[in-house]
């Protein structure tokens, strides 16, 4: 039977899902799928550093108590030791989920770039290191014969990336444009309702859908790196995050959605690429009044869509959760049968 080990670098509520789809799935995973999953390496802030090459019993790391750390246990420490373990564990995939610095994609683009180097693929659901050092990355990952994947990195566990290379393979895609933040989403719609914004925002924080600090959503720096991974993959570009124009929702008033709505219209935070006339790609964040026919207009909620404009066939459209911690995991599972996919098909290309 083939089998996958990972390294699970950091633990927070994304890998702690997949560590625990792994617990509770692992037997119809691997009947599905065709691979074993077993985690050898977990690194994490508050836990250390744990590294079992035999595999380790997830089911006991789910279950320890608040406080406690890898020290004492076997293969470990309570110093989380990434690039140590990033570089030396027998995992032959590094799941990279850290908290990243949006500015400057550290330390997810020296993870990626340490398990790339020492021969190991990699999926992330952080959108710095695929946004700020994507081409480097998949330099690296395509000189060492392995994968690079990140499907988690614009629409969680909504699989953009891989529908438009996979479902829409021989289409041109002229254009892409989304609701990428479901906490804007979240918050336009309730101002639409009669909330300030201010309210708006703290109900999108009581109910887990924003961050204490709400800026990265509100001012739609969060949508633009999105926007940069959705030009540069889909449309060939090679834009940073400095070339997107960027308008968050802040300036949206009460006022202009009473007014939008008297004219059949609703207001979206948008992140657009398209291709124009020199042959190049321009790409915009900005809060726009759509028409209601529009297929992006009746998003509601935390949820994102992706409208793909296509030569043959107009506009396609997907929608799905774009946030959740089970959501996001599955992103990171399907990237791994990716992965999978991949060796099978370079074991026979070999053969």
């Amino acid at each position: 039977m083939n089998r996958h080990d990972i390294a699970l670098i950091g633990f927070g509520g994304v890998a702690r899902a997949l560590a625990e789809t792994i617990r509770d799935r692992g037997a119809d995973l691997t009947r599905e799928l065709g691979f074993e999953l077993r985690v050898v390496a977990i690194t994490d802030l508050r836990l250390g550093s744990l590294m079992v090459a035999d595999g380790i019993d997830v089911a006991a790391v789910l279950a320890m108590a608040p406080g406690e750390t890898f020290a004492g246990w076997h293969g470990g420490t309570a110093a989380p030791q990434n690039d140590y373990v990033i570089r030396n564990t027998t995992a032959d995939i590094v799941v990279e989920a850290t908290f990243t610095n949006p500015i400057d994609g550290e330390p997810a683009v020296s993870h990626v770039r340490a398990a790339l180097e020492s021969g190991k693929s990699v999926t992330t659901t952080n959108k710095g290191p695929v946004a700020l050092a994507g081409a480097e990355l998949n330099r690296i990952a395509e000189e060492n014969g392995v994968r690079f994947e990140y499907e988690g990195a614009v629409v969680s566990g909504t699989p953009v990336l891989r529908f438009a290379e996979k479902t829409l393979a021989g289409l041109r895609i002229n254009a892409v444009r989304g609701i990428l933040n479901g906490t804007s989403n979240y918050v336009l719609g309730q101002m639409e309702l009669g909330m300030s914004l201010d309210d708006a925002v703290a109900e999108a924080q009581a109910l887990g859908y924003a961050e204490a600090d709400p800026s990265a959503d509100i001012e739609g720096s969060d949508v633009q790196l999105k926007v940069v991974i959705l030009a540069n993959e889909l449309l060939g570009a090679a834009l940073t995050p400095a070339d997107v124009q960027r308008r968050g929702i802040a300036a949206v008033t009460a006022a202009d959605i009473v007014e939008a709505a008297a004219h059949g219209r609703r207001w979206k935070l948008i992140g657009s690429a398209w291709r124009n006339a020199a042959g190049g790609v321009t790409a915009t964040v900005e809060p726009v009044a759509l028409p209601l026919a529009d297929p992006l207009a009746g998003i509601g909620g935390p949820t994102n869509a992706v409208s793909f404009e296509t030569d043959m066939l107009g506009t396609v459209t997907v929608s799905g959760p774009g946030a959740g911690r089970v959501e996001t995991a599955f992103a990171l599972l399907s990237d791994i049968v990716a992965i999978d996919a991949q060796r099978g098909a370079a074991a026979v290309v070999i053969s």
